[in-house]
């Protein structure tokens, strides 16, 4: 055998092999400007190396886990003093509430109320009433 024929190298291609029809000969596609760009190849060689891909997925995975997480706690904390300050309208609007409430429950102030009726505030104490047996 002459050598190993399982991993074979890419071969470049020639001018127009690359060309989609359509286009001019001198138009490139996106990958190709990235390409030269980066120079990946030189980096990577012909390929990627296949045992690079997991550790690369994982390490993706877990960025994806951390942002979504660091979103995830930013709304809450957002969400948590949005609440809050609904809670201090509320706490502030029952106190306003409370104070119109005993104002109004004010001996002084139903006997105003109740004069519209022609109802009158006796003016003596009452009498007990004491039956005999």
């Amino acid at each position: 055998m002459e050598g190993n024929t399982f991993k074979k190298k890419i071969k470049k291609r020639g001018g127009n092999e690359n060309r989609t029809p359509g286009k001019p000969a001198n138009s490139r596609n996106v990958f190709a400007l990235i390409e030269e760009k980066l120079k990946m190849s030189n980096i990577l060689g012909d390929g990627i190396p296949v045992r690079l891909v997991p550790p690369f997925l994982y390490a993706a995975f877990i960025a994806l886990i951390y942002i979504w997480s660091n979103h995830k706690a930013e709304s809450t904390i957002r969400e948590i003093e949005e609440l809050q300050q609904e809670v201090e309208d509320l706490r502030a609007d029952v106190t306003t509430l409370e104070a119109e409430y005993m104002f109004s429950s004010k001996q002084s102030e139903v006997a105003r109320k109740i004069k519209v009726l022609n109802i009158y505030e006796i003016e003596e104490p009452p009498k007990k009433i004491i039956k005999d047996k």
